[in-house]
């Protein structure tokens, strides 16, 4: 009989494609129906290693995505939010997690896909109350994957006609490590190890490979999936490198000890699908959750020494920001008001002293346009906007005591401190994204208006240092010298926008260039007035 390869590799492509948007419509969706908190709850739970396994499970199995997980701890060990330690121990629980989608698979669930969908869909369509929208793209996106499955799974069954492709899965059943090296590579190629372990269920249970041979593809599989981590980490800090090492590490190690003990396993597994009579997609999850939880068994109390080996392999100085507060004493706000507002302070110099080096890197950034000066900036306004809601619910926590005429002063004046810094932060990020479409756009700056903003640039970080340190001094002077310098950027603005038409008119400028100059003056001119909002409390101006 005849291969139709076309109408194969027709429904092979289009069910993985399916199966791969399923895959990120329903993570999504439950992330969306979950809310925003999720890293806070993963920053807060994952106090010491055992606790980020428990945590890294839990989170794996709501966002339904190791690799959404993954890039979060990549996101905040980079930060400071985690320790490499944490992280370990969060990215072995994320590892136990996928294996749940691999259990769910192992149903045959596939004759009920497009009502399933259908049902998902109506909640998309004919709600419109977002929560019940979140909980339509969950169910939308369950239904697809099994679609994808069905699917890929009637492109490849014609293949069991083939003697070469037979042979060849014979081949990976007496080479092992071939099978290993074929799951690696196709994690890898389609960035999801959820579709490579739900396409060796379907091969498996099509009979077009043995379970001796199929077992060092799933171990292959987790080595695969460390592509993401490692992709996550490029251009991030140096702890969010041994992070994403530690993931590869861990799977290679678990593979390797897996594989000099395949028979046994193997022997395993056959003895439990017997005993528990499971079809032969479910031998493969149970092969996947048993490999994960002996993976993490065997290698949590190694923990202390990969972080050992990690920062030996991988040595540098760390440059990530460190978000966590470091000054919000809880126990002051009810003993020692006066105290707790003291600590409010010291937290907001530290977010003001995020703001000025994010000034400095968006000012080195726009003029010689590296990439990384631009993801620290980005770094620091998160750090910025993380520090304002932790230190205004301090402050809104220290309200409700009973101040004194002048605390009460210097909380109302930190309060309105918090909020001007966070601005800043959104102005220079606003800036950031002007740099951006000018590079989107391919235009160029005049050597007069870089000149310009040059001069604009330097004089505004000056200022904004200046009402920091009067704000850590309480300095009168200081705040009277940021003053003036405000002012100084407001006639900067205005006469430099004049240049800016001088120069349209003599037919010099672009259009796009124009919008974009002009932009950046907004932010640095809006810059200096929150700079001297601060001087102003410092003054007594608003308090």
């Amino acid at each position: 009989m005849e291969l139709n390869w076309q109408q194969m590799l027709f429904e092979f492509f289009g069910g993985l494609g399916i199966f791969l948007f399923a895959i990120k419509f329903m993570g999504d969706g439950l992330q969306k129906a979950a809310g925003n908190k999720l890293r806070d709850l993963l920053d807060r739970y994952t106090t010491n290693p055992f606790m980020g396994v428990i945590a890294g499970l839990l989170f794996t199995v709501l966002i339904q995505s190791s690799a959404g997980t993954i890039v979060i701890i990549i996101g905040l060990v980079s930060a400071g939010f985690m320790t490499l330690r944490q992280s370990i121990g969060v990215i072995m629980g994320a590892n136990i997690g996928t294996t749940i989608k691999a259990f769910v698979f192992g149903f045959e669930i596939g004759d009920y896909a497009l009502p399933i969908m259908a049902i998902g869909a109506f909640f998309i369509f004919f709600f419109k109350k977002r929560p019940i929208q979140n909980v339509g793209e969950v169910i939308f996106g369950f239904g697809g994957l099994f679609l994808g499955l069905e699917l890929m799974m009637s492109g490849m069954s014609p293949l069991q006609q083939l003697n070469n492709f037979t042979d060849f899965t014979l081949s990976m059943s007496n080479q092992p490590l071939l099978g290993v090296i074929a799951g690696t590579v196709m994690t890898m190629l389609i960035q999801s190890s959820s579709a490579s372990v739900a396409f060796l269920q379907g091969f498996y249970s099509e009979n077009l490979i043995s379970l001796r041979g199929a077992l060092p593809v799933l171990f292959g599989d987790n080595i695969g999936t460390t592509i993401t981590a490692i992709l996550a980490s490029l251009g991030a800090s140096v702890s969010a490198k041994r992070a994403a090492a530690s993931h590869v590490l861990f799977n290679v190690v678990g593979a390797f000890v897996f594989l000099i003990f395949l028979t046994p396993f193997t022997l395993y597994l056959e003895w439990i699908s017997s005993v528990l009579s499971l079809e032969n997609k479910m031998q493969i999850a149970f092969a996947h959750g048993t490999f994960n939880v002996v993976n993490v068994i065997l290698q949590f109390p190694l923990i202390g020494a990969w972080v050992f080996l990690l920062v030996k392999l991988l040595p540098g100085e760390d440059t990530m920001v460190k978000y966590k507060p470091k000054h919000l004493e809880e126990d002051f706000i009810e003993e020692a008001p006066s105290i707790a507002i003291g600590q409010a302070k010291e937290e907001i110099l530290r977010m003001g002293n995020f703001s000025i080096q994010g000034l400095e890197k968006t000012y080195a950034y726009l003029k010689l346009r590296n990439k990384n000066d631009a993801e620290e900036a980005y770094q620091l306004e998160d750090a910025i906007n993380h520090l304002d809601a932790k230190i205004t619910n301090y402050l809104v926590k220290i309200s409700s005591q009973s101040l004194s005429s002048q605390d009460s002063s210097r909380h109302f004046m930190l309060l309105d401190t918090v909020r001007d810094i966070e601005r800043i932060g959104d102005h220079f990020e606003n800036i950031i994204e002007l740099i951006d479409y000018q590079g989107e756009h391919h235009f160029e700056l005049t050597a007069d208006a870089m000149k310009d903003l040059s001069e604009m640039f330097e004089l505004t970080i000056d200022t904004v240092k200046k009402a920091i340190e009067a704000l850590d001094l309480n300095d009168n002077q200081l705040a009277r010298e940021v003053a003036e310098q405000e002012n100084v950027i407001d006639r900067m603005e205005r006469q430099f926008r004049k240049n800016h038409i001088l120069r349209l008119n003599d037919g010099v400028c672009e259009g796009h260039a124009g919008v974009m100059y002009v932009d950046v003056l907004s932010n640095l001119e809006r810059i200096g007035d929150h700079s001297v909002n601060i001087a102003d409390a410092i003054l007594g101006n608003r308090v």
